[in-house]
């Protein structure tokens, strides 16, 4: 039967530009090559998120900080991939070690490191993560001026 335009049909070739996309995302999952993908996708957001702030900041993106003046423990997450695109990573660490970790989580994780997080069981994986973002909270309060130490 006639299938609409732009239908995709399982088994049928997609396009040159379809295929390359599905060798790519692919390719992102495994192994070091997923790595490089992976870094390169992430310097090019970086990039462009620093050309983007230095061209016209959009201000405090963060909408728990903008209405209550508190960040939340994901605060610094853009910051620190305008301080790499910037090429200055102590800033990027300064801005939220946590958001920064999980960037490098993503980008090794197809060198098996994702393979063991999802082996973890989901209560040690959510304490982990439930620790991290208390960790960052605390961390962001103090980076803001809310609680002094």
């Amino acid at each position: 039967m006639g299938e609409s335009p732009g239908t995709v049909v399982a088994g049928a070739p997609r396009g040159a530009l379809g295929g390359l996309v599905d060798r790519t995302l692919t390719a992102a999952r495994h192994g070091p090559q997923g790595v490089v993908l992976r870094v390169a996708a992430l310097a090019v957001a970086a990039i462009g998120a620093a050309w983007i702030h230095r061209v016209n900041d959009p201000g405090v993106l963060c909408p728990l900080r903008a209405f209550t003046g508190i960040p939340c423990p994901l605060c610094g997450g853009t910051t620190v991939f305008i301080e790499l695109g910037s090429g200055r990573p102590g800033q990027a660490v300064l801005a939220n070690p946590v958001a920064l970790t999980g960037a490098v989580a993503l980008v090794l994780a197809p060198l098996g490191t994702g393979r063991r997080w999802w082996a973890l069981q989901p209560t040690t994986r959510a304490w982990m993560l439930g620790t991290a973002l208390v960790g960052s909270e605390l961390w962001q309060l103090v980076r803001f001026g809310v609680l002094r130490v």
